[in-house]
């Protein structure tokens, strides 16, 4: 309730200035600066949500709707007007005792057992660097960015240069192996054949482990040294130390780089299709280079926009399940 200037008795009047009162019950009035505070965050996570949606997911929309359609080199001018076949691409992939079915089922296991290798090893490689560059040595600072080239490195080039490395006449790994070492009776293959599930890890794994290597030796930063001390004090050592100190102090930074590392190695593209070309060796044919080619080179967008789906909904799948087995486990160590 607001009051204006009223006459007393005595001629005198109050102030002009109205005085607002609250009756009890009534709610309080928003101010306005109160609402620009709150909207500014959102006001300016506007314009990335928009590119995220452009570049992402519509995209990906577009190839949920593709994949219900039989879209071939006949509609790529307008995939729109793609006869519809509701699930008939999804049958045509999942059938396992077809060709089509047979052969994206072995680039699955493949690219699972590639992705278990790589991300063991790139775990297992960061993880003992990262310990090692604990001590204090003269040349650390310089074995730190050495250890990081391989990830400052542009993929192209990189693979590139792994791919001519390669090479089985002029390539230095079989200089190496067989003309000096004289390991095996004429120079391997590198780049076709069994070999070639071999030359995809090792470039993968050197790729990867720097990745590694620098998100576990920021979490060991963390790691309080007096831990280590009191337990070299208590007669632990360094297998003890590294058991129950750095592995659970590290368990919450290992959550995430696994899965990161997962999601990386498993959708991987440019490595395999740098390193082989558009017709990837059956031993490294992974899953991401398996979809192009059977979307690109026989100009069946619409299976593989069906198989795109389908890895999609596997690793939502894989990460729900792998974040509420970790969350589950988190609590039930940090439950009393």
């Amino acid at each position: 309730m607001t009051t204006t200037a009223t006459e007393k008795p005595g001629g005198r009047k109050d102030s002009g200035r109205s005085v607002q009162r609250h009756t009890p019950g009534a709610a309080p009035r928003r101010r306005p600066g109160r609402l620009r505070a709150r909207g500014l965050p959102y006001l300016l996570l506007l314009p990335a949500l928009l590119l995220e949606l452009l570049v992402h997911l519509l995209p990906m929309l577009i190839g949920i709707v593709m994949s219900f359609k039989e879209l071939t080199q006949f509609f790529i001018r307008d995939w729109t007007a793609a006869p519809w076949a509701g699930l008939g691409n999804y049958a045509v992939s999942v059938d396992f005792d077809a060709p089509v079915g047979e052969a994206l089922l072995t680039s699955f296991l493949t690219t699972c057992l590639f992705t278990l290798c790589s991300v063991g090893l790139c775990w297992l490689l960061g993880a003992s660097a990262a310990v090692f560059m604990q001590e204090t040595f003269r040349g650390r600072g310089f074995l730190r960015a050495l250890f990081l080239v391989p990830y400052a490195l542009p993929v192209y080039a990189a693979v590139i240069t792994w791919a001519f490395m390669f090479q089985r006449d002029n390539g230095l790994v079989n200089h190496v192996l067989h003309d000096q070492l004289g390991i095996g009776d004429s120079p391997a293959f590198w780049l076709i054949g069994d070999n070639a599930f071999v030359t995809l890890l090792v470039v993968s794994v050197w790729k990867g482990w720097p990745f590694a290597f620098l998100v576990l030796m920021a979490g060991l930063q963390n790691i309080p040294r007096e831990t280590y001390e009191a337990a070299a004090l208590d007669g632990a050592g360094m297998w003890k130390q590294i058991r129950h100190i750095t592995l659970p102090s590290l368990r919450p930074v290992n959550q995430v780089l696994v899965l990161v590392l997962f999601l990386w190695t498993f959708n991987d593209f440019n490595t395999p299709f740098v390193l082989f070309g558009k017709a990837a060796p059956e031993a490294a044919d992974l899953i991401s280079l398996h979809i192009y080619q059977s979307s690109f080179q026989t100009w069946n967008f619409g299976t593989g926009s069906a198989m795109s789906v389908l890895l999609l909904l596997f690793l939502l799948v894989v990460t729900g399940a792998y974040l509420l087995l970790t969350n589950r486990g988190r609590k039930a160590t940090d439950a009393p």
